[in-house]
């Protein structure tokens, strides 16, 4: 397993008690380091403008240019730049197109970035949401323009929904946006009938689910919808927009998802792409604002992809009236028709 970590993606920092704070990254390393097994480490390298441009305007370079030299500024009433800040966020995005060729060209099984800033909310003309450049667009885009990749699944399990991803490849056919998001929550997009436009109808998958979600319904939901999309979409490699905000602990959001349950969702994820694409599987840090749900997270990704043996994870099941049953029905609704089996385990 490669991993992609830096002291430099801690000097990206804002105002005092701001959630999206450089202490985030202490929770992550921890778990990496009480892992036993040698892990391959990735040097991150800034990302150029021609890799970004394949995602952002270049009047949004400039755009963040200028904010680095009046920084410390706010960008937005949630988004921070501070001295450091676009030097670090090229850094998250370099290392990120770095990790994911390892990953493409078999140097490394799978990938695990902890970087920051996150990166799902940036649009292609904005920061946004604590996000001021797309790192997982941004790294597929590399993929498809330099290592051959012609289809990527996105996977995004942040707890809120990657309006910038969403918006970069809404009408591209070649990639798969999936997102599970609490909702109706920030950024307030995301619903069951967001499928794509034009030529890109159908390959965004949006599960929008309520409050208090758990390990049932986001297990469920994967199963029953992110597995059989995946399996119709048949990707050349899968980037996971891995955010743990979902987690119990999590202070910014209203969901109840455990250890146990992003164990059994990278588990599931690692089983796609093993069947799929070779196993090309690579998880980026985006949210999760509690120091247990970022620990135990890392740590049920680490422990998923470095098992010699897939972890079993049971089916799960959809009575009637469940919530995760009107969550199948939803989606179903939208792209029964185009995905076999969708909502069967």
């Amino acid at each position: 397993m490669a991993v992609l970590e830096d002291p430099r993606f801690r000097e990206h920092a804002g105002p005092r008690g701001h959630p999206e704070r450089p202490e985030r990254l202490l929770a992550v390393a921890a778990a990496i380091a009480e892992r036993p097994e040698p892990l391959a480490r990735i040097a991150p390298r800034e990302a150029d403008d021609a890799e970004l441009l394949r995602v952002h305007e270049r009047a949004h370079l400039e755009r963040l240019a200028a904010a680095a030299r009046r920084a410390p500024v706010q960008l937005d009433a949630d988004t921070y730049f501070g001295p450091r800040s676009l030097e670090v966020a090229r850094l998250a995005a370099g290392g990120l197109v770095e990790l994911a060729r390892a990953v493409v060209r078999r140097e490394a099984d799978v990938g695990l970035a902890a970087v920051r800033p996150p990166g799902h909310h940036a649009e292609a003309d904005r920061a946004m949401g604590f996000c001021l450049l797309n790192n997982v667009a941004i790294a597929a885009r590399a993929l498809q323009a330099e290592e051959g990749v012609e289809r990527v699944l996105i996977l995004d399990w942040d707890v809120h929904h990657g309006n910038g991803t969403q918006h970069a490849f809404e009408g591209d056919p070649s990639v798969l946006y999936v997102s599970t998001h609490q909702y109706p929550y920030y950024p307030g997009t995301g619903d069951f009938d967001e499928a794509g436009v034009g030529r890109g109808v159908g390959a965004t998958l949006n599960v929008p689910m309520p409050a208090g979600c758990g390990d049932a319904e986001y297990v469920g939901v994967m199963q029953r919808v992110v597995a059989p999309a995946a399996r119709w979409f048949r990707p050349d490699a899968v980037l996971v927009s891995c955010g743990f905000d979902a987690h119990r602990d999590d202070p910014l959001a209203a969901m109840e998802v455990s250890r146990d349950g992003f164990l059994a969702m990278a588990a599931i994820a690692r089983e796609l792409a093993d069947e799929l694409c070779g196993g090309r599987l690579l998880f980026a840090l985006e949210g999760g604002y509690a120091a247990s749900g970022l620990g135990e997270g890392t740590s049920a990704v680490l422990e998923a992809a470095l098992r010699p043996t897939p972890y079993r994870v049971e089916p799960v099941e959809m009575p009637a009236g469940s919530a995760l049953r009107r969550l199948v029905e939803g989606v179903a609704a939208v792209h029964g028709s185009r995905i076999p089996r969708l909502g069967a385990l």
